[in-house]
């Protein structure tokens, strides 16, 4: 009796869509509002991870944050937004590369456990300013009286210490010497003037601690205080390090074709935009010009004051280190949930009407209308994920 019915079993396979692109995400008025998630982040961290946990893209989050070691920070994110985070650059992150540092003696002058932040980054003769205040204690005329028992940063103590290093040349015991130039090698991390807490307003941040430095040691010596280099955005060595660690996780996921967008969500014209926007160009000349010193012109863009033979390092450094970058683009995406109020939008004459206090940005770095002009503007960073997942015609499984 032949059967009347027949099964037949066919398996289509899945086609899993592999992403071509990596986000960079700004934490600080985009994720969260000091330690409360924004509302949109989590809707947006839904389409984000799979149901293993996995993100479908790869994903860097990058702060102009230096208070912690990254792993702290990467906790307190995982625990606000319940999800897994793993690769977080802070504004110290890029030290990793100053190999040629790690191990002259270097004195850290900034918050949190500085000590134990400066060790992690390869650094292995370490002062901080609380060592120097108390190695030191006629340096430091501050009324300790007055202090709680929980002491504050005090930028007066922190910004005396630093101009007494620079003038004695880390002589202590000497008197100033406002001629002696070169100063010693300094390497700022963070230049945000300000950013987005739990208050209506932003507050000062780090930018501001070097406003009042630069301009101590000018009034001091009649000099511009010079860089070695400045970190954290808008620096083009936090974004090269970033795309970086896009590459990375895009091979350790194994999937095996090139990440060749980025994009940047921020809420910063003048550090999370103008970074991305600066780093676009980078890439965009590195291609059109197959150029082997663009780091170093990168370098000398962000600050850097190293001659010719220390780009030559610097160049061989930041390549072997993290290779030659494979993104050929990196798009800013603008949300409207931290500093950036849409009502004090910079107008479209500003090249011609701007005056040099409006511009928030670093001293080094010039006013450029066209960095500060987002690839997008949108309420928050759901619309964001939503925009990019649009853009490159990606739907996640």
């Amino acid at each position: 009796m032949e059967p009347n019915t027949v099964l037949c079993r066919v398996w289509f396979p899945v086609i899993v869509p592999l992403p071509r692109f990596g986000l960079l995400f700004d934490i600080d008025g985009v994720l969260v509002r000091g330690r409360l998630p924004i509302p949109a982040a989590r809707k947006a961290f839904e389409k984000l991870v799979d149901s293993q946990g996995q993100f479908v893209v790869p994903v860097v989050f990058v702060t102009n944050a230096g208070n912690c070691l990254r792993q702290t920070k990467a906790d307190q994110l995982s625990h606000i937004l319940g999800v897994p985070v793993n690769q977080v650059i802070m504004s110290h992150s890029p030290l990793r590369m100053f190999k040629r540092l790690h191990d002259k003696c270097v004195l850290v002058s900034g918050q949190g456990p500085v000590l134990e932040i400066a060790k992690n980054l390869g650094f292995n003769n370490v002062v901080s300013i609380d060592i120097l205040r108390e190695s030191f204690p006629l340096l430091d005329m501050v009324d300790h009286n007055r202090r709680p028992k929980l002491p504050p940063v005090r930028w007066e103590t922190n910004l005396q210490l630093i101009i007494d290093i620079l003038l004695t040349n880390g002589n202590l015991g000497s008197a100033y010497n406002p001629q002696n130039m070169p100063h010693l090698p300094l390497l700022a991390c963070n230049m945000d003037l300000m950013w987005m807490a739990e208050a209506q307003s932003p507050r000062f941040g780090h930018g501001t601690f070097l406003v009042c430095l630069e301009n101590i040691y000018k009034k001091i010596t009649g000099e511009e205080l010079k860089y070695e280099a400045l970190m954290g955005k808008p620096s083009e060595l936090t974004y090269h390090f970033a795309e970086y660690l896009i590459r990375t996780q895009a091979v350790q996921r194994q999937w095996k074709i090139p990440i060749t967008s980025l994009y940047a969500i921020g809420d910063n014209l003048m550090t999370d935009i103008y970074g991305a926007n600066l780093y676009n160009r980078y890439l965009e000349d590195r291609i059109s010009r197959k150029n082997p010193k663009a780091i170093a012109t990168m370098l000398a863009a962000t600050g850097s004051t190293t001659s010719l033979s220390q780009e030559e390092e610097i160049d061989i450094l930041v390549e072997s280190e993290l290779a030659l970058p494979s993104a050929t683009s990196c798009k800013s995406v603008l949300v409207c949930t931290g500093v950036y109020s849409p009502d004090a939008e910079v107008p479209p004459d500003a090249s011609q009407c701007i005056k040099e206090t409006v511009f928030h940005g670093h001293r080094d770095f010039r006013f450029d209308p066209g960095l500060v002009e987002p690839n997008h503007i949108v309420q928050n960073v759901d619309e964001a994920v939503d925009l990019i997942f649009e853009w490159e015609k990606f739907v996640p499984q």
